[in-house]
């Protein structure tokens, strides 16, 4: 299994909003600049997160996005369903293989995708934030908006 470029950046923007203080925002601009991705994909994440409740958007020229639920309630399962096609692994509908109608690998991928989800299912965004500050380094935060103890390590990097 490979998680698609949607999923990888939201994680990652979950991650960077969980750094912050609650309720602060910030903008997608920065969080693209700050991970070196691309800005228009990540804008199209962001959406989805927004519209699946992860995120809250505040549009207008002070507006942003932070986070919409506590870190302990973003289940890594959970964003991981509503990012990723939910198509099965392993689609025979096309193929012209004679096993197609009744494939008992079929199964066998189904159940590898179940367990998949299953095992993100036992993370949550809480467990991806113990280290804030070795985080915010690594990402390059500059300090702007972050909590205090961030803020400390980061300026002294």
């Amino acid at each position: 299994m490979r998680l698609t470029r949607h999923t990888d950046y939201a994680f990652r923007a979950l991650i960077y909003l969980g750094l912050l203080e609650k309720d602060q925002l910030a903008t997608i601009g920065n969080i693209a600049t700050d991970y070196g991705i691309s800005r228009n994909h990540l804008m199209k994440v962001i959406q989805k997160l927004v519209q699946s409740g992860y995120v809250h958007s505040v549009r207008g020229k002070f507006g942003g996005v932070c986070l919409g639920v506590a870190p302990r309630d973003v289940r890594l399962g959970a964003v991981a369903r509503v990012t990723e096609s939910q198509e099965r692994m392993l689609d025979c509908r096309d193929d012209s293989c004679p096993l197609s109608s009744d494939c008992p690998l079929q199964d066998a991928m189904d159940e590898a995708m179940d367990a998949f989800f299953k095992a993100l299912d036992r993370y949550t965004l809480e467990d991806m934030l113990t280290q804030p500050e070795r985080l915010a380094a690594l990402v390059g935060m500059d300090g702007r908006g972050l909590p205090a103890r961030v803020r400390r390590h980061v300026a002294g990097h």
